[in-house]
């Protein structure tokens, strides 16, 4: 055999190989972890820097990696369909498209993008060297074309826009609905992804979906005797409640249970001696369209634990604490001074007795349902918004796979419900009459 066609067989295959580590190259560092490569660089691996750096400017690293294995591949065909026209005339043409077609479809495309897929990490690493150097030489070549094909697509209307590589709140949440630990349980995912979808709800909620409603608040009236307030104090599960003077509404201020049992120290056991409202703290107030992640820094900012909600109207609606918004995150928490979610009976056959002021959020954590709590915050506000009136004692409902029927009601208040889960999970919310199925 010639040494040219050694020669030519040769380069077809160095230049096969080229392709291959193109078209890898491609799939690894799309495919790559950015927030491991972040990770890694952080700890001073050069060969990560080197990934960031790439990725940094996709268009350019996109566009270096395209033309050099567009390039490679044109010439390898060029050479095959030479070498073969030599070699049998005319049908050496279909017979190098053909063979080009499997070997470069085979060698250059799937095997290295699907061993790249498998171990995206590892390889965008070994890769980054050899590929900053071709991006290197490449890249002038590949700005201009850039240039051109955003001239070309601005002539028939398109606009194309940087490259984009902030991470947006859907995309992870899509990460954390995909995102599993092998050596996990699955109740242990489960509330993993619980965690951290939270954490991006918290610019989606605000103080007055998690409050604790002003009917559950526990208040002080300043105007009793220092030694029923002393009693008030020592037995409410609560160490900051809010004190009001003349109406519930004036609150003057916000008793710590510490001040208080400072003061009776200091004065020797005699309650009377003690000027209740002067140890109550200024109130904080909020407005209830504060968003949760807002309020998490302003409670950091001021080293708070407790704030007050108001309405527009500057009416207090109820109080929300950073163990409340911590809640959002983890789950609820438990000390020995807590009690149960108030209001809430669970029945043998899986179903609750709920008061009406219980909150949506709370019944869902407390049952792990999905009952919605866009329209309203409690569970007697669900109920009203899907009837578009006052229910009547008996009449039924099916929200999100629940039925909710109505047991009490005090003038146009839903005080008492049942709720059950049914079997169809049913999510339309249809009215029932009591006695119907």
């Amino acid at each position: 055999m010639p040494a040219e066609l050694w020669l030519s067989l040769l380069a077809i295959l160095v230049l096969i190989a080229a392709s291959a580590f193109f078209s890898g190259s491609e799939t690894a560092l799309t495919a790559a972890s950015r927030t491991r490569m972040h990770q890694r660089a952080s700890d001073g691996d050069v060969r990560a820097l080197r990934v960031e750096k790439l990725t940094a400017d996709r268009e350019r690293l996109i566009g270096s990696i395209l033309l050099g294995n567009n390039a490679v591949n044109i010439l390898s065909s060029s050479i095959a369909t030479s070498v073969l026209i030599g070699l049998f005339g005319d049908a050496g043409v279909a017979m190098a498209t053909l063979g080009m077609t499997l070997l470069l479809l085979i060698f250059a495309e799937i095997l290295p993008k699907t061993v790249a897929l498998h171990q995206p990490d590892r390889l965008a690493l070994a890769l980054s060297g050899p590929l900053t150097l071709v991006v290197r030489i490449l890249g002038p070549f590949s700005k201009v074309i850039g240039l051109i094909v955003r001239g070309v697509a601005r002539v028939i209307g398109i606009k194309l826009e940087g490259d984009r590589l902030m991470v947006s709140a859907d995309d992870l949440r899509g990460a954390i609905r995909l995102y599993d630990d092998p050596e996990a349980t699955a109740a242990e995912t489960r509330n993993e992804k619980e965690m951290l979808a939270s954490i991006l709800d918290l610019g989606d909620l605000t103080v007055g979906e998690i409050m604790i409603h002003r009917r559950q608040m526990t208040t002080i009236d300043a105007d009793q005797p220092p030694a029923a307030i002393l009693a008030q104090v020592t037995t409410s599960p609560h160490t900051r409640l809010p004190m009001w003077q003349g109406d519930p509404d004036n609150v003057i201020g916000v008793l710590h249970a510490k001040d208080m049992l400072r003061a009776l120290t200091e004065a020797g056991g005699d309650v009377e001696k003690i000027d209740v409202p002067a140890l109550a703290r200024t109130p904080w107030f909020i407005p209830d369209s504060t968003t949760l992640h807002d309020q998490l820094h302003a409670f950091r900012q001021r080293h708070a634990h407790f704030a007050l909600v108001i309405d527009e109207y500057g009416t207090i609606q109820g109080l929300v604490t950073l163990e409340d918004i911590l809640e959002e995150i983890v789950g609820e928490i438990v000390d020995e001074h807590d009690i149960a979610v108030e209001g809430l009976e669970h029945q043998a056959d899986g179903g609750v007795l709920a008061d009406g002021t219980v909150t949506i959020r709370d019944l869902n954590r407390e049952t792990g349902w999905r009952l919605p709590d866009d329209e309203a915050t409690t569970i007697a506000g669900l109920v009203i918004h899907e009837a578009k009136a006052i229910p009547e004692v008996g009449q039924r409902f099916r929200i999100a796979g629940i039925e909710a029927e109505v047991l009490r009601r005090h003038r146009n208040r839903v005080t008492k419900l049942r709720l059950s889960p049914i079997g169809d999970r049913a999510q339309t919310g249809a009215l029932h009459d009591a006695g119907r199925p």
